[in-house]
């Protein structure tokens, strides 16, 4: 049988405090046990869950010890008194009980409130089983109703001959089965059906006990059991069993009533539990499908990114992050956030997102992708708010060209260590309308680091948003001290750093962070020129590619590049009517890029026999590493990379 966890797992007897320690035995033979409490009835601190009729008092607690001392009383004389004591003492317990369930936030919490809260006050043990799997809402059950024993607490009396009752972990638990089927009509069935909780000395609680504990494991001899169904909002979704040794006072009719309150509070707290997780899910799954899975690593730029929920109850937000490879090796950096923390801001800015990405395949200009986001936030709705910063940056030309939309400035953070706050437009935000916005193009040295943010980074209660750039911009050049002038920081560890910065309380909203490390392209690693359009040009291509292969040592390159080369190139000229480009990037891996004025993208297309053309696309598909077609504003480029061989 599977082990099952306990509510004291691993925890070791301990003695009994001195303002726990136990009367003596002979007080413990007299009844009722004498209950903590403070004026007015309310429980005195430490003692969790007063104690039930007949049930030894005990500090319950998480954090609690294993051992619990036994605090017992002499019973009072008087039936009267004794009888209003006892329903006084479970009206406590209850109220207690109840609280402590419904602190619980997911399944396992509302469970082992459920233990924590009746071992050992209310019973010496409790098997929680539940339906597996669960059903959610109004969703239909699966077939077959199959029981899962979720925990098994116990707790017994250790060396009944001392002076002291001491409670402690109960290593070998009631044998259960872990899996029980319910047959439909069977006695669980029944007394499933019925809601109601049972005693387990009746005929149909013993053959229903027998049932969910299972053949092999029969009830011991002189246990005290009560069944006790859960039933939440719509349906029956476990069970529990109550179980007192013998050596303890046996269960009253009122018990039933307590037990009934005890499954009634965790039945819905599950179900509250269950639905809430869903909804957990779900959000989380929509706003990470709404966030890249991985960054790409385009030529001449690293990248590193990170973001963080405004609390771990509510990970879905406005806040969003992206980098899109554009032609000619360049790419887009993006940063954005959505007005608000909830599931519908999570969908505009996916339908945001979407729409940069789209504007970015055209390759836009910057202000041109924001006016177009101004345009699409005032289709979705009103009051569809949203900051954006928009930068294309180019690897060759080392330059970098910025647009914004009412978002926080970025920081660029130099080689030598010095951090400057980027001087852009500001910008009204997306969604206001009949704003224009502007672009900047500014230097991006190899070697610097270009930090985009969301205001969750820099602004909270604490502090004002330009307060925190400044912040953000000393500690980022307190960082670059550390490397050295020389060396850059490691890109992971500059986000992590950044991110340490923030305290207790700088926590109020969603935080998305992109870094990008500019390596760029030598320049001595491009090779640019301008063809003709006419029927020469393929044959100039190859000449030219030749020469700059053999300058750069990739003579063993030269067969493919040349073939490759005079398929596009013959394809461009077929259809452009200004001057054909051509461009070679020699990084990691050998780039040909092919622009053309016409917008008509290629298409590959397996030629018939007859056909005298229609092969150029396969034969670069089966050649090249990757290859590729984007449409621009003024027509496409068609580009092809290759392995270099070290």
């Amino acid at each position: 049988m599977t082990e099952h966890p306990t509510s004291h797992e691993g925890r070791q007897p301990l003695a009994a405090r001195p303002q726990e320690r136990a009367r003596p035995r002979q007080e413990a033979a007299a009844g009722l046990p004498d209950v903590p409490a403070q004026p007015g009835g309310a429980p005195v601190p430490g003692a969790e869950s007063p104690a039930a009729p007949g049930v030894p008092a005990a500090p319950l607690g998480s954090g609690g010890s294993g051992a619990v001392a036994v605090a017992v009383s002499p019973q009072p004389s008087g039936g009267g008194g004794t009888s209003a004591r006892r329903e006084g003492e479970r009206l406590r317990f209850v109220g207690a009980a109840t609280r402590r369930i419904a602190r619980g936030i997911d399944l396992d919490e509302i469970v082992l409130g459920l233990c924590r809260a009746t071992v050992p006050t209310f019973s010496d043990e409790i098997l929680v089983y539940l339906r597996d799997p669960l059903p959610v809402g109004d969703e239909r059950p699966v077939a077959p109703f199959v029981l899962r024993l979720r925990r098994t607490d116990r707790l017994r009396l250790t060396d009944p001959e001392s002076e002291e009752l001491v409670l402690v972990p109960d290593p070998d638990p009631t044998p259960a089965a872990e899996l029980c089927e319910v047959r439909s009509g069977g006695a669980l069935a029944e007394v499933l059906r019925g809601v109601r909780p049972v005693f387990g000395d009746s005929a149909a609680a013993r053959e229903a006990l027998g049932e969910l504990l299972g053949t092999d494991h029969p009830l011991p001899g002189g246990l005290r059991a009560i069944l006790a169904p859960l039933r939440g909002r719509r349906r029956v979704i476990g069970a529990a069993v109550f179980l007192r040794r013998p050596e303890r006072a046996g269960f009253e009719p009122n018990d039933l009533l307590v037990a009934a309150q005890l499954a009634t509070h965790t039945a819905l707290g599950i179900d509250k539990a269950v639905l809430y997780g869903r909804e957990a899910y779900i959000a989380d799954e929509l706003q990470r499908t709404m966030l890249p899975d991985s960054l790409p690593q385009p030529t001449g730029v690293r990248l590193a990114s990170r973001y963080l929920p405004a609390a771990e109850t509510a990970r879905v937000g406005g806040d969003w992050y992206d980098a899109i490879p554009l032609p000619g090796s360049r790419v887009a950096l993006v940063v954005g956030d959505v007005m608000g923390h909830s599931m519908t801001s999570a969908a505009i800015m996916g339908q945001l997102r979407t729409t940069a990405q789209t504007l970015a395949g055209l390759d836009l200009p910057p202000q041109e992708v924001l006016h177009h986001l101004d345009e699409q936030a005032q289709r979705l709705g009103e009051n569809r708010m949203a900051t954006c910063l928009y930068a294309v940056y180019d690897p060759v030309s080392h330059r970098i060209t910025v647009a914004n939309a009412g978002h926080p400035p970025p920081i660029l953070l130099h080689l030598g260590g010095r951090a400057e706050v980027l001087r852009v437009p500001p910008g009204a935000p997306i969604g206001v309308g009949g704003v224009d916005f502007e672009a900047v193009e500014l230097d991006a040295p190899a070697g610097a680091t270009l930090l985009l943010y969301t205001d969750g980074l820099v602004e909270s209660r604490l502090r004002d948003v330009w307060t925190g750039i400044e912040q953000l911009r000393e500690r980022l050049a307190a960082t670059a001290q550390l490397t050295g002038p020389d060396h850059s920081p490691p890109l992971e560890a500059l986000c992590d750093d950044v991110l340490d910065m923030l305290g207790p309380g700088d926590r109020d909203d969603d935080i998305a962070l992109l870094a990008a490390r500019f390596d760029g392209i030598a320049p001595s690693d491009v090779a640019y020129w301008f063809l003709d359009p006419e029927d020469a040009a393929p044959g100039r291509a190859r000449r030219l590619a030749r020469r700059a292969l053999a300058r750069w040592d990739l003579e063993d390159l030269t067969d493919s590049v040349e073939l490759l080369i005079s398929e596009v190139v013959t394809n461009a000229v077929r259809y452009a009517e200004r001057p054909v480009t051509l461009r070679l990037l020699r990084t990691d891996v050998l780039r040909c890029e092919v622009g053309d004025d016409s917008p008509q993208l290629p298409r590959q297309r397996r030629a018939r026999d007859t056909d005298e053309s229609g092969r150029g696309l396969f034969l670069v598909n089966r050649l090249a590493r990757r290859w590729g077609a984007t449409r621009l504003s003024g027509g496409k480029v068609v580009w092809f990379e290759l392995a270099t061989r070290t």
